[in-house]
């Protein structure tokens, strides 16, 4: 009988795999001068190194592979995967907790990679090009506020709350009655919710503010068509085309 796949991970990891890369350049990284987090309990399972998790993150962004969900799948179904984790397989809870508590440690490790390239010689330091991407955020533009449009779903509720209470004072029927009532208490929740919102976007400073992204911004995409987004301005090197540095705007930038 056949043998399907070849006896080790090792053999059938190419020599030339990017993963071999991967695992080489986090290996040669100081994990604990750059900040990561190394959180060990006294019960239960030790926690994974925080190499392991940076070797994943890494695949994931270099494979387009976003989801901490997904990459839980990967760890159990893609030999590379398993070739870089070494059979080990972190929940979806670990990946993204990992993402969130490390989030200044791993924009280090970025600069790491551009300081490297430079001890190869990758990069030139003569010429630089900047340019702006948008990525469209998953706050809706129904979920995006200033206060011109916070104002405007006041006036209307305050407009259906003085109707609501002219149908009071002429109605007769006590079923309609009751219904009112009720679209009343309604509104005025909905009145709190506003209020509240108004509230909070004086208090950041800024002229909108979004609740399923706190950190989007609705901004020009191109032309006339709008979007809640980030804006990200990267710089690139002309020798290679290796980025060295990146920020995050989340302001319109057209003809800038």
């Amino acid at each position: 009988q056949t043998c399907l796949f070849p006896v080790s991970l090792e053999d059938s990891i190419d020599q030339f795999n990017s993963v071999r890369a991967i695992d080489q350049f986090v290996e040669q990284l100081d994990l604990e001068k750059l900040g990561f987090r190394r959180d060990f309990i006294e019960n239960g399972p030790p926690a994974y190194r925080p190499s392991v998790l940076l070797k994943l993150y890494i695949y994931g962004y270099m494979n387009r592979v976003r989801s901490s969900r997904q990459l839980e799948k990967e760890c159990r179904r893609n030999i590379e995967v398993m070739w870089l984790l070494e059979s080990l397989a972190p929940d979806h809870n670990t990946i993204s907790n990992f993402r969130k508590d490390n989030a200044k440690a791993i924009k280090k490790v970025f600069f790491a990679t551009v300081q490297i390239a430079r001890n190869f010689g990758l990069i030139g330091a003569t010429l630089i090009a900047g340019d702006s991407t948008k990525f469209r955020a998953q706050n809706s533009k129904k979920n995006n506020f200033n206060q011109k449009k916070i104002q405007r779903h006041l006036d209307y509720i305050d407009n259906k709350l003085a109707q609501y209470n002219k149908a009071l004072d002429q109605g007769e029927n006590d079923q309609e009655n009751e219904q009112i009532k009720k679209d009343v208490e309604k509104h005025k929740r909905r009145r709190k919710q506003y209020e509240q919102l108004e509230k909070q976007l004086q208090e950041s400073g800024d002229t909108q503010i979004s609740t399923s992204d706190p950190e989007s911004r609705h901004i020009i995409i191109r032309g006339n068509i709008t979007e809640v987004a980030y804006c990200v301005q990267s710089t690139v090197d002309a020798d290679h085309n290796i980025p060295i540095d990146y920020l995050v705007t989340n302001k319109n930038d057209s003809k800038a």
